[in-house]
């Protein structure tokens, strides 16, 4: 099947109203979601989700995506964590009090209707943003390789209830590669490096 093939097939199955649910990168912004140092201690599997956090900002400012990050009550729970904070380079951090992202002040996806989130924890602030967003009609994609909550039950509860009300339920290695589309760039050697 050629690339032309795949693309009329996509377009048919858009125009019958069926999502196909793979992100694209003219569509698509990262939510980072209050990655902070209060969390190291308390969030379970801490460090692999910095690290594929920053796996995936380093993947997005690659490939040209808005970056949005959020930090909880900074004052008290502390900065977004150095591995988070080196990949995001001057990339700025609202900081909020609510719990969903996307009510949080100079929120804005200029103008994305995917996003793919991460972020802590993933039954209350993550899983409130994409809630959030996916009521705004936003189509919402969790990297679950890359969220977590202090324990395993909450943590998939959070996925559990985001999946059932929209949510797409992804891993930072499929949504870099969806958002590439195809190898033999830069960019792809870039993402290939960050992931092996």
């Amino acid at each position: 099947m050629s690339g032309g093939d795949v693309a009329r097939i996509a377009s048919l199955a858009m125009s019958a109203g069926r999502t196909l649910r793979v992100l694209e990168r003219a569509r698509t912004a990262l939510v980072v979601i209050d990655v902070q140092e209060a969390f190291a201690k308390a969030v379970e599997g801490f460090d692999e989700v910095a690290a594929q956090t920053a796996t995936l900002v380093r993947g997005a400012r690659t490939l040209g995506l808005p970056v949005l990050v959020t930090e909880q009550y900074p004052r008290g729970l502390g900065e977004t964590v150095e591995p988070v904070r080196d990949a995001l380079g001057d990339v700025e951090r609202l900081p909020k009090t609510v719990f969903s992202a996307a009510r949080a002040e100079g929120f804005d996806l200029a103008g994305r209707d995917q996003v793919l989130v991460c972020g802590i924890e993933t039954h209350v602030c993550v899983s409130q943003t994409v809630h959030d967003l996916l009521a705004g009609g936003v189509e919402a994609h969790v990297a679950v390789d890359a969220v977590g909550s202090r324990t395993a039950a909450n943590r998939e509860l959070g996925l559990r209830k985001m999946e059932r009300s929209g949510a797409i339920l992804t891993s930072v290695e499929t949504a870099l590669f969806e958002l590439l589309g195809e190898a033999g760039s830069d960019e792809f050697k870039t993402i290939q490096k960050l992931v092996m």
